[in-house]
């Protein structure tokens, strides 16, 4: 009787704590989440229904979808959202393969002074980005690129900390793989692309779906290097739009705006989410 009375003991403490655990994820759940639901709401509001509201309405009868129109017919948003999808393909692109081919460097091949090059790589993690912003613009400056795409893409196509995440996922892959191959007469790029970068999927997929959200809403580098309004990226767009008065005036058509602009990387996270997780837990690789 009384190994059953601590086992009904036991079963109630669980529940309770799974109650208590579930009650307090929802919670944060909805402190997260309501942002995105005021901003989506606040979109499909009149402008006379939003400016009617003394007090917010948490719900709306009569939702529209004129400003979404809006959004783009008052301002040239379009432009801005292709604009930002060229800066964020290109600048994605060429920094893998900077990345994959150094890191690959400073995980297999042996030349003399590696580990004090990736040492001094490191380092530089150290250097406030405000300081090589400064030395960006200078640079980019001279070389009369401003208002122009390279100019937004030359200072992103590297990251330290990606090489090194990529570099420890690399290490983690057995020599015997590698020794292997070499055997087979396998050449260092082939074993690159038919084993490691296959193996390190979830790591690479993970890196590539932090770079395009790094990239989507970059705005202190584009707003620096760019005044020209055929270069704005999104994030310098909606700065456009408050600025020139239209945002102020008409804020459900401004987050129509904001949607539109987030709604691209919501998707993005929902497709890749179990892969972006894998890259982050992946702890190795087993032989």
């Amino acid at each position: 009787m009384d190994y059953e009375k601590d086992s009904l003991r036991v079963k109630r403490r669980g529940r309770v704590r799974s109650v208590i655990t579930y009650a307090l994820l929802g919670l944060w759940a909805l402190i997260v989440l309501f942002p995105f639901y005021w901003m989506l709401l606040t979109s499909v509001k009149s402008y006379s229904a939003y400016n009617a509201e003394y007090i917010p309405s948490f719900f709306t009868l009569s939702p529209i979808l004129q400003n979404y129109v809006d959004a783009f017919t008052t301002v040239n948003l379009a432009r801005y959202f292709v604009n930002t999808v060229i800066f964020t393909l290109a600048t994605t692109a060429i920094m893998m393969v900077v990345i994959i081919f150094a890191a690959y460097a400073f995980a297999r091949l042996d030349f003399p002074g590696r580990d004090l090059v990736f040492g001094l790589f490191l380092s530089l993690m150290m250097i406030p980005a405000e300081l090589v912003v400064i030395t960006n613009f200078v640079t980019i400056t001279n070389w009369g690129m401003r208002n122009t795409f390279w100019g937004l893409i030359l200072p992103s196509v590297t990251s330290v900390f990606y090489i090194y995440l990529l570099k420890e996922n690399f290490e983690q892959i057995p020599e015997e793989l590698y020794k292997a191959a070499k055997v087979d007469g396998t050449s260092d790029l082939k074993y690159l692309f038919k084993v490691m970068l296959p193996i390190s999927q979830p790591t690479v997929v993970t890196i590539v779906i932090l770079k395009v959200i790094e990239c989507w809403n970059s705005y202190v580098w584009p707003r620096l290097i760019t005044d020209d309004e055929t270069r704005f990226l999104v994030s310098n767009g909606i700065q456009e739009i408050r600025e020139n008065g239209f945002g102020r005036e008409n804020i459900p058509a401004m987050m129509a705006a904001v949607v539109v602009i987030s709604v691209p990387l919501i998707v993005l996270f929902l497709i890749f989410r179990k892969k972006i997780m894998a890259g982050v837990s992946r702890g190795g690789t087993k032989g």
